[in-house]
């Protein structure tokens, strides 16, 4: 599902893209923005982590997921609060959709946040999840690195295109697995 969710999110990303120059009131970029931020900043911190703990056949590691299932609760519910009820804004700049809010959210937001959406990836003992989490790691310090002030955009693009694993992932699983033949008598 994480590949469809991601996709949704680009998709709502791209036509933003195309209204934001054109924009006359502003009302379709308002709402394009919002249910961008929403996937992005609160559906992701309480998705990954119960997605990984739900494959995650290891039981001490589930424990630990847990932890970071409660932290994406916390941080996910915290910046839904935050999207709902301040005002949020994106412009183009240097090439880059940036999202505006008024609200500055501490390390402590930061942490969480890292805390759901890529500690569980690195903890699991499923080598493509592990994958994956190294994959969207690197993409968060290129995108903090580089893109500072378009890290939302720039984050969600790399960890997007980081779900291609996912679909290898099942390709090549699905492939492995003998044919099973059904035989009328």
């Amino acid at each position: 599902m994480a590949p469809i969710f991601f996709a949704a999110q680009q998709v709502l990303e791209g036509l933003l893209w195309l209204n934001l120059p054109t924009a006359r009131d502003g009302s379709i970029s308002a709402g394009l923005t919002f249910l961008f931020l929403i996937l992005a900043e609160s559906f992701w911190p309480i998705y990954a982590p119960i997605a990984v703990m739900l494959v995650e056949p290891n039981q001490s590691r589930r424990r630990v997921i847990l932890a970071c299932v409660a932290a994406g609760l916390g941080v996910g519910t915290y910046l839904l609060w935050d999207i709902v009820n301040w005002p949020h804004g994106a412009t183009i700049q240097d090439g880059h959709i940036v999202y505006v809010n008024v609200t500055e959210h501490g390390v402590v937001v930061a942490l969480a946040y890292l805390a759901a959406t890529v500690l569980p990836l690195m903890l699991s003992t499923q080598r493509t999840v592990v994958a994956l989490g190294g994959i969207i790691l690197v993409g968060l310090v290129v995108a903090y690195t580089l893109y500072w002030e378009a890290f939302v955009s720039v984050w969600c693009f790399f960890a997007a295109a980081a779900s291609v694993v996912i679909v290898l992932h099942f390709e090549r699983s699905h492939q492995s697995r003998p044919a099973v033949v059904a035989i009328n008598n």
